[in-house]
């Protein structure tokens, strides 16, 4: 069994799952995310700021989930899809996040790729459907 995640608990997390929001400490400026009740670089503040995040960064790191790595609740996707990359992005404010990467072949996914957040659908449990951020690459502008 994966990690549960209760219907309350969830709905408490709605704000960075549905809008990426972090929270900036008062002491030593560094954006949290997700939020904790305690700074995690400084270790020393419980104060914080609410920042929206631009959901805009890069590839850090990635690797692919196989069937049989993917998580209890992830059992769906990988009996659809077999295999699916998921990837520590470095976000333009400075936190490093984990997430899926999206609308994205395998041969095209480098570490210092662009990306951008996008809201997907996650999982589902106890009947709820679980939404929150995925990434995709950025797409150049059109050159007219």
């Amino acid at each position: 069994m994966g990690a549960h995640i209760s219907v309350p608990m969830y709905q408490r997390s709605l704000p960075q799952r549905y809008r990426l929001v972090g929270l900036k400490c008062q002491k030593c400026g560094k954006i949290n995310f997700p939020p904790k009740g305690t700074c995690k670089y400084c270790r020393a503040s419980t104060e914080f700021i609410e920042v929206p995040l631009s959901g805009k960064g890069y590839v850090y790191t990635y690797t692919i989930i196989a069937g049989g790595g993917a998580p209890p609740e992830f059992t769906d996707q990988a009996l659809i899809q077999g295999s699916y990359p998921v990837a520590i992005i470095q976000l333009e404010e400075g936190p490093r996040i984990m997430a899926q990467l999206v609308e994205v072949e395998r041969e095209e996914i480098k570490i210092g790729l662009p990306v951008e957040a996008v809201f997907r659908r996650i999982y589902e449990e106890e009947g709820v459907i679980r939404y929150g951020y995925k990434f995709r690459p950025v797409v150049p502008p059109c050159k007219p």
